[in-house]
């Protein structure tokens, strides 16, 4: 019988072999990563290539999720309590104290790393949407070990939950108050704008040859501006200074000229060789932040309309407070308002206020005559990625694939279009951005994205490898950008 306490049965040393005549490892196997998941083993617990989690020190989703969603969902409760110290009727601050104390709740549950649980029925109709999802890939899981994305989404659909389950203040902003103070200190940038474009533009039919190279060097600065407009992203900036925000959103032509080259995927002139031949087309607009991103897009989009480019420019936006300032439609009503009739900047001279009032009437007059269309689908504030967007939401696939070209703003938005996930950053936009680049009949898809977090496509393997080394933080600063175009197949049947 064996003794296993003998020395001799102990483990043996490895033994060294010199394998000198084996075949050589071919090369397309060092590469391994590079490719996705195959599209059968991909859902939403399982992108193409591995999610973002909490528990990943490395990445800015543990510093989300461990930080700064607490962070703002405190802020959010300074918010609550200021509204509740203006009220008088004891029923809406016994009903507001409740909310609060709901919003307690989720910061224990965040701060515990809790499982999350379903959403309760509060009469939404992406209710069902979101159990589905949860019951069918996150059963058991918590806000640490869910997908980075996905967990955050659910944050704020767990917030909005705290008001719509109340009587009273179910279409409560916790973050209005906040955008609209930003927007407020924003009037350089402002009227930086509105007095160069407060006058109607030429029509792009009726250019020669050297108005259309001065309307594509236009088009390229005023997509510009939309792109770095998403630098006032106030779930990153809570603490900014009025300063902090002059230095961020000017949009002088010197500016913008320096800021090119932080475009790390620039696809800026093929965008143009798209849009320039268009003649009264649809150009759709997935928006992102409220108030001076806003602004910027709608000066972009008003000069695609003057212009003749775009007959009519669709806005999407979000039903419910979302990511702290997405915009919803109180936030476009609130904007287009403000402008015509309000009195926002004190210090602004009468030329720069009416330069303001002017582009305010206009974009309204849009509204009336239906060439601008604000709109809200649920799927926008569901926890799924744009990949299932052709599956669960086939009938807002489809009305997109209308649009002569969708522009998708932000970081968000293309996170979701990527499937925010550990994709090496040289996989093209087309294969990053799955059945929206794909499916059949898929219009032209842009992402203009400031790049706020870990996932990066479109960008050469050796500028990202450069910048890991030199600005390790390149990632999350805002410091770059991507312009990225995927034409589609559009006019295929669907």
């Amino acid at each position: 019988m064996s003794d296993r306490s003998h020395v001799s049965a102990r483990p043996a040393s490895k033994t060294l072999l010199n394998l000198g005549n084996l075949p050589p490892k071919p090369d397309y196997f060092k590469s391994d990563e590079m490719f996705p998941r195959t599209a059968s083993k991909i859902d939403p617990n399982n992108p193409p290539w591995p999610a973002y989690r909490g528990y990943h020190e490395y990445s800015f989703a543990h510093e989300t999720m461990g930080k700064r969603l607490p962070t703002i969902l405190g802020k959010a409760i300074e918010d609550v309590y200021k509204t509740l110290n203006q009220q008088s009727d004891e029923e809406l601050i016994i009903d507001l104290l409740q909310c609060i104390e709901r919003m307690q709740g989720l910061m224990q549950a965040l701060q515990e790393n809790q499982k999350l649980r379903p959403i309760v029925d509060d009469n939404e109709g992406d209710v069902t949407l979101w159990n589905k999802e949860l019951a069918r890939y996150f059963r058991g899981a918590d806000f640490m070990n869910a997908p980075w994305l996905f967990a955050e989404a659910y944050k704020y659909r767990r917030l909005h939950e705290c008001f719509s389950t109340s009587r009273n203040w179910k279409d409560y902003d916790v973050f209005f108050r906040q955008k609209c103070d930003t927007f407020g200190r924003s009037g350089n940038a402002v009227f930086e704008l509105s007095t160069r474009f407060a006058v109607p533009q030429g029509s792009h039919t009726e250019m020669k040859e050297p108005d259309l190279d001065r309307q594509h060097k236009l088009f390229l600065e005023l997509t510009q501006v939309s792109l770095w407009g998403n630098a006032t992203d106030l779930s990153l900036l809570v603490n900014m200074t009025e300063e902090d925000i002059k230095k961020i959103q000017s949009t002088g032509g010197e500016h913008l000229a320096s800021t090119e080259k932080n475009i790390l995927g620039n696809h800026l002139n093929r965008l143009w060789a798209l849009v320039s031949r268009m003649r009264g087309g649809r150009i759709d607009f997935v928006l992102d932040n409220a108030g001076f991103e806003l602004y910027c897009d709608c000066v972009y989009a008003d000069w695609l309309i003057q212009t003749g480019i775009a007959r009519e420019v669709h806005f999407h936006g979000k039903r419910i407070p979302w990511f702290v300032s997405d915009v919803t439609r109180k936030d476009w009503s609130w904007l287009l308002n403000i402008m015509t009739y309000g009195a926002l900047f004190p210090d602004a001279s009468s030329k720069e206020v009416e330069s303001l009032r002017t582009l305010g009437k206009r974009w309204k007059q849009y509204e009336k005559e239906g060439k601008w269309v604000y709109e809200q689908h649920p799927f926008w504030c569901s926890g799924y990625t744009f990949w299932e967007l052709p599956a669960e939401a086939p009938d807002l696939f489809h009305y997109l694939c209308e649009s002569n070209l969708v522009l998708f703003k932000g970081d968000l938005n293309h996170r979701k279009l990527t499937y925010d996930c550990q994709a090496p950053t040289s996989t093209p936009f087309e294969e990053a951005i799955g059945p929206m680049a794909k499916e059949q009949g898929a219009p032209p898809v842009a992402s203009l994205r400031t790049i706020k977090s870990d996932v990066v496509v479109g960008v050469p393997l050796d500028v990202s490898e450069r910048l890991d080394k030199e600005e390790p933080g390149w990632r999350i600063s805002g410091k770059y950008a991507v312009v990225l175009l995927s034409e589609g197949s559009p006019g295929e049947p669907i």
